[in-house]
C-alpha cells in the first residue's frame, strides 16, 4: 500500500487544484514575488520549481526542439505563455549556477478575517546565497579526547601535591587540645 500519496490535496478537486497552481505560478513568474496562504504557498513550492527545472534545462540545451519541447511542456502546466516566456526568454539563465531552491517562503501574521496562515513566497536570485546558520554547540555529542602520556604525568603531580597539603603533620607550635571539667555546685 502506497502511503502519503495524498500531499497537497487544499481541499477542492484535482481539477481546481491544477487551476489554482497554475493562476499561481502564472502570478509567481511574472511578479517574482505573491502574497497567499501558508499552505498554497507549501503546494506552490515544488510545483514551480519543476517548472524552473524545465527552463534551465531548455537553456542549457543545445537542440531547439529539445528547447521547444521543454517550453510547451511548462506552456501545459502554467497555461500561461506570457509568463512561461519572461521564464524562459529572461529569468532562466539566472537559474543555471543553482541546484535547486529556486522559491522561498516567508511565514507572516495570521489573516484579521479568518485567522488563516499567511505567507509570502518569492523566486530567489540566482546568485543569493541566503543566511548562514550559526554553529550548534552540542556539548554532550564532544568527543573526549584520551590523555597522552604527558598529561598523565601532570596528573600525578598535581594529585601528589594535593595529597601533601591534605595530610598534616603535628605542629608543636599550636596547642593541644584540652578537656576540662567542669564543677557543678549544688545550691542550697
Amino acid at each position: 500500500m502506497r502511503h502519503g500519496k495524498h500531499r497537497f490535496l487544499l481541499g477542492c478537486t484535482k481539477e481546481h487544484r491544477e487551476a489554482l497552481m497554475a493562476n499561481l505560478a502564472s502570478a509567481l513568474l511574472r511578479h517574482g514575488k505573491i502574497e497567499t496562504t501558508l499552505a498554497k504557498a507549501k503546494a506552490l513550492r515544488p510545483f514551480v520549481e519543476k517548472i524552473i527545472t524545465m527552463a534551465k534545462k531548455a537553456y542549457l540545451a543545445e537542440d531547439s526542439a529539445q528547447k521547444l519541447h521543454y517550453r510547451r511542456l511548462a506552456i501545459t502546466r502554467v497555461k500561461d505563455e506570457d509568463a512561461v516566456a519572461i521564464l524562459f526568454n529572461d529569468r532562466a539563465s539566472e537559474f543555471v549556477k543553482r541546484n535547486g531552491g529556486y522559491s522561498r517562503i516567508y511565514k507572516l501574521m495570521p489573516r484579521t478575517g479568518d485567522a488563516a496562515k499567511i505567507a509570502i513566497i518569492e523566486l530567489v536570485l540566482g546568485d543569493d546565497v541566503g543566511y548562514t546558520k550559526s554553529k550548534k554547540r552540542n556539548t554532550a555529542k564532544t568527543k573526549k579526547s584520551t590523555p597522552s602520556k604527558k598529561s598523565k604525568q601532570e596528573q600525578k603531580i598535581v594529585s601528589d601535591v594535593i595529597e601533601e597539603e591534605t595530610t598534616t603533620t603535628p605542629d608543636k607550635s599550636v596547642p593541644k587540645a584540652t578537656t576540662t571539667k567542669k564543677k557543678t555546685t549544688k545550691k542550697k
